[in-house]
C-alpha cells in the first residue's frame, strides 16, 4: 500500500495527507509517483500541455512514461501542484526503429525507423497517432469530422482509431464504443492512450482482440496489450 505524504497548501498553510497516484507502465509493472516529501507544492493559476505531465521511469522495465502530475484540491479552494522527482531529459531523443517496437514474441515487419510527433497539445497527438498507423503500413488515414458523435479519431482503409490524450486513465466506454465502429465498418480498431487504461478497460480490449498503445509527450506509442504486439509484428490484416 502507497503510504501517505503530508502536502501543505501553499495558500492556507493547511497540512493534509496525500496519496501518491499510481498507474500501469506497459510492462504490466505499477508506477507510483515519487512525490517529494521535502517538495514545496505550488497553487496552481494557469495551465499548460507540459505542466500536465511529469516523466517517470518504471522501477520494473527502466521505460520512461509521461504520467500526469499530481494534483490536490484543498478545502479552502485552491487546486495544489504535487511536487514530483522527474526523472531528468533524456541526452538526445530516441526514434523506435524495427527492433524497439517488436514487443513480445518474434520479429517484426521490416520498416523504416520510426519518426515521433511532439505532443503539445490534443491535435499533435492525433497527429501522432495518424503518423504511427501510416508506419505500421495502414493507407487514407483522415480525421473524424464528427469526433463527438462518432467517438472516432481516425478513419483509414481497414482502420479506425481513438486518441484519448486526456489526463485520466481510459475507460471501459470508451474501448466498446470504439470495438463498435470498428464493427460496424469490419475495420482494425485501435486505441492509443496518454495516461494509460482502467483496468476493466484493459480486460476488455483484451478480450476483444481491440490493440491498445500508450503515447509519451515524445510522440512515440508503445503496445500495451498482445494484439497491439501482433499487429506491430505483422501489420494490418491483409496487407
Amino acid at each position: 500500500m502507497t503510504d501517505n505524504v503530508p502536502v501543505r497548501c501553499p495558500a492556507c498553510r493547511r497540512e493534509q495527507p496525500f496519496t501518491p497516484p499510481t498507474f500501469p507502465c506497459p510492462c504490466g509493472a505499477p508506477v507510483t509517483l515519487p512525490v517529494l516529501r521535502d517538495g514545496a507544492p505550488e497553487e496552481i493559476a494557469h495551465r499548460t500541455w507540459e505542466n500536465l505531465w511529469v516523466a517517470v521511469d518504471c522501477p520494473a522495465c527502466g521505460r520512461r512514461g509521461h504520467w500526469p502530475q499530481p494534483e490536490l484540491g484543498c478545502g479552502c479552494g485552491a487546486v495544489v501542484r504535487v511536487p514530483v522527482a522527474a526523472a531528468p531529459p533524456p541526452a538526445e531523443p530516441r526514434p523506435a526503429g524495427p527492433g524497439a517496437a517488436a514487443g513480445r514474441g518474434g520479429p517484426v515487419v521490416p520498416r523504416p525507423a520510426f519518426q515521433p510527433v511532439t505532443i503539445r497539445t490534443a491535435r499533435d497527438a492525433v497527429a501522432a497517432a495518424a503518423q504511427y498507423l501510416t508506419w505500421l503500413g495502414f493507407h487514407g488515414l483522415r480525421p473524424s469530422e464528427d469526433r463527438a458523435g462518432s467517438g472516432v479519431d481516425l478513419y483509414g482503409m481497414g482502420v479506425v482509431a481513438q486518441v484519448d490524450p486526456t489526463t485520466r486513465p481510459t475507460g471501459l466506454r470508451d474501448i466498446e464504443c470504439l470495438w463498435l465502429n470498428g464493427l460496424q465498418k469490419s475495420a482494425v480498431s485501435v486505441f492509443f492512450s496518454l495516461a494509460g487504461y482502467a483496468r476493466e478497460a484493459r480486460a476488455r480490449a483484451d478480450a476483444l482482440h481491440l490493440p491498445l498503445f500508450i503515447m509519451d509527450l515524445t510522440g512515440t506509442p508503445q503496445p500495451v496489450n498482445d494484439p497491439a504486439d501482433t499487429l506491430i509484428r505483422l501489420g494490418p490484416p491483409n496487407s
